[in-house]
Parts: structure tokens; C-alpha cells; sequence
């Protein structure tokens, strides 16, 4: 581009970039003298016929998304039409794409990502708090300042982009590694949506790749609806245990099951940075948090032998119960520390009751993993013996 020109009251100085909706290009605004990010969408390519709607559904969104005043929020100034383009004109961020900085493969620091998936929910929750839901959350969407601020883009967008490019069955293009399973399977995406796509970037950050691959769409989407993904603490050993457990809860398939606000989210995020930099955590080690982790309400009983009661029930709580389906028995927990434990040890979170919706204050231990042999049972008959003698020469005496 070799001279400025105008779009609306906006003087065009250069292109930033394409997308699959339009162009977007920074422009001066000599009203207010500043610097501006424009946005354009091509409206013809919604067809003459829906034209109208579509322009009206598009102004609808801005207008709600122009609301959103946040650290975290790309600031949407305003919004205009020249020609056939509709545009969208807001702040201008000096910085990368989070797109760019995984582009490589290579986790991200891990205080790193927990920081930008901490501030990325914290930008969430505010929309949320205003009835905006994003709808398509990816790298891509997410800005990186210089001074390490993450910037959310394109509210108001999004839901435009989403209700026209679908493919024959519902299935949104676009980025399909990001979306949720109930998007997958064509229901209405809400907040809790969003959730799980910040939960799948987080993976991404924190193990260089995303948790769902697939040879084409078809098993891509299976595995986002029905595969439960390995530990990223079992591909990247820097990642802490605590950070299995966040993960498995907010990719958990039922929206129900999930966490429910991204401030809550955002929250154990920022406590788990907090004890990183304390040095309280570090790879494999437990995590013992300040805030309640909110879980689903869920419990299990399971057969123990206690004495004199044989063959009776105890309800007890697994490491991971109420985090993800996927580990709502004995033995996928099991399996689970299994995964996490390769060096046959493993830290992990133990409580003895859950409220409705969060669990108290957890206390960490250490548990050996390895499996109950002939070894095992000829000291527990010794110890019983032991006991028994010592129990009888106490009566006598």
C-alpha cells in the first residue's frame, strides 16, 4: 500500500492481515488522533437475498460487544459501513498473536501459560458478566503486548463467523481443534463453551500441542466428543500435577461437569502461578490451594473391609473425583496416576467431603503406586500376628 486512503473517517495506511471474514488494516483516526485497527466484512459474500440480515445481525453483535470495557478485551471504538464493507474499528495492540508464539510446537514457560490462560479467563468473566459469549476462542483470537498482556479479539465477530460458516452437518470451520463438544454436535454454545476452548489452549501452551488431532474432520470431532486426553504433566514432566487435575475438569465433556464461571477458572490459575512463584509447586509436587477448587457434586461408594464389617461400603473421594467423567471410579483414577506417575510415585490431592458445588480445603500426601503381590500380603498377615500377640499379652498382664 503505497498511500493512504479512506474508510469512513479512517485514513488506511496499511494492511495487517486477511482472515476468513474480511481484511484488517491499520488506519489513523484524525478526529481523535490516534491509531486504529479497522476490520472489514465483505457483506456480498452473505448473497444478496440475506444482505440485510446479516448486516443488521452484525451490527447487533458489535453493538454488544462494544460494550466490553476490560484489561483483557480488545476495545471495540466503533463500527461503520463504506460500500459494500461493514467495519469494525478498534484498539490497535502493539504485539503477536498467541497463534505466532505456539506456531514452533514448543510449550510455552509454564508460569507463562498459566499467566495468559489466567488473564484470558479473567477477560472471559467480564464478558460473561455482560451476557457476550465469544463463541470461537483460539490462538489466533488472543493478543500478546510486549508487556505481557493478553488481549482477547474479535467479540462480535465471532458469533457472525459462527452462524455463517457451517458445514453441511452444523460443524463450525474455522478452528475445529478449538470448539466445544456440544458445538460439535450442533447445540447452542453458551459461556461454558468458551470455557472448554480456553481449557484446549491451555493444553496447547503448556505441551505444545492440542489435546484433540485427528486424520480429517470427521475423527478430529470424535475425539473432541469422546477421548479423554493424557496428562500434560505426562508430556511436558515441568507441568505440576494440579494442573492435570484444572485440565481434566475444564475439558470435561458435560458442560454441567465443567467449571462454571471462567472467574473461577481464572482463579485457581492464579493460584497455582502464585504458589509456582513461591516455590510450594513444582513439577510432580502436590498443591495445596488457598481458594476452594469448584467441583462437580459427585461422590462414590466403595467396597473396604473394615474390621468386623466385612464386605461393607465407605464413601470416600478419589484425587479426581468431580473433576472429569472420565475418572469417576476407583480404577480410572488409578489409571489416571498411573499416567502421571512414571517414576512409580505420584502426588495427589485426597478430601473426605464435598459441598454442592466446591470441596474444602485439601490436604496433600504422597501415595505409592505399585501393585498389592505376594510381598504385600505376607507382611500384612506378620503385622496383623504381631498385633494380635501384643493385643493378647496386654489383656494378661
Amino acid at each position: 500500500m503505497t498511500e493512504p486512503w479512506l474508510l469512513g473517517r479512517y485514513e488506511v495506511v496499511a494492511e495487517l492481515g486477511k482472515g476468513a471474514m474480511g481484511v484488517v488494516y491499520r488506519a489513523n483516526d484524525p478526529m481523535l488522533n490516534r491509531v486504529v485497527a479497522i476490520k472489514t466484512i465483505n457483506t456480498e459474500e452473505a448473497g444478496h437475498e440475506g444482505m440485510a440480515e446479516y448486516e443488521a445481525r452484525f451490527y447487533t453483535e458489535a453493538k454488544a460487544a462494544g460494550g466490553l470495557n476490560h484489561p483483557n478485551v480488545i476495545i471495540i471504538y466503533d463500527i461503520g459501513k463504506s460500500g459494500h464493507l461493514v467495519y469494525m474499528a478498534m484498539e490497535y495492540i502493539e504485539g503477536r498473536e498467541l497463534r505466532e508464539m505456539l506456531a514452533e510446537g514448543q510449550p510455552l514457560p509454564v508460569a507463562l501459560a498459566v499467566d495468559v490462560a489466567a488473564q484470558v479467563g479473567e477477560g472471559l468473566a467480564y464478558a460473561h458478566q455482560h451476557h457476550v459469549v465469544h463463541r470461537d476462542i483460539k490462538p489466533a483470537n488472543i493478543m500478546i503486548t510486549p508487556e505481557g498482556r493478553a488481549k482477547i479479539a474479535d467479540f462480535g465477530i465471532a458469533r457472525m463467523r459462527s452462524s455463517e460458516t457451517r458445514t453441511q452437518t452444523g460443524i463450525i470451520l474455522g478452528s475445529p481443534k478449538y470448539i466445544s463438544p456440544e458445538q460439535v454436535v450442533g447445540k447452542r454454545a453458551d459461556h461454558r463453551s468458551d470455557i472448554f476452548s480456553l481449557g484446549i489452549i491451555l493444553y496447547e501452551c503448556l505441551t505444545g500441542s492440542t489435546p484433540f488431532n485427528g486424520d480429517g474432520l470427521s475423527a478430529l470431532m470424535y475425539q473432541i466428543t469422546n477421548h479423554d486426553p493424557a496428562p500434560p504433566s505426562s508430556i511436558n514432566p515441568q507441568v505440576p500435577v494440579m494442573l492435570d487435575y484444572i485440565i481434566a475438569k475444564v475439558l470435561t465433556k458435560s458442560p454441567d461437569a465443567r467449571y462454571q464461571s471462567a472467574a473461577d477458572f481464572a482463579n485457581d490459575l492464579r493460584e497455582c502461578r502464585s504458589q509456582l512463584e513461591t516455590g510450594l509447586q513444582s513439577p510432580g509436587a502436590n498443591f495445596t490451594p488457598t481458594r476452594p477448587i469448584p467441583l462437580a457434586p459427585q461422590s462414590a461408594a466403595v467396597p473396604t473391609q473394615a474390621a468386623g464389617q466385612e464386605g461393607s461400603e465407605e464413601v470416600v473421594s478419589s484425587p479426581t473425583r468431580g473433576i472429569s467423567r472420565a475418572f469417576d471410579s476407583l480404577e480410572a483414577t488409578q489409571r489416571l496416576m498411573r499416567q502421571i506417575a512414571a517414576d512409580g510415585t505420584t502426588e495427589f490431592v485426597a478430601t473426605k467431603a464435598f459441598s454442592a458445588t466446591t470441596i474444602s480445603r485439601a490436604r496433600a500426601f504422597r501415595s505409592e503406586i505399585h501393585p498389592w503381590g505376594q510381598r504385600e500380603n505376607v507382611v500384612f498377615g506378620v503385622t496383623v500376628g504381631v498385633a494380635l500377640v501384643v493385643a493378647v499379652l496386654i489383656y494378661l498382664l
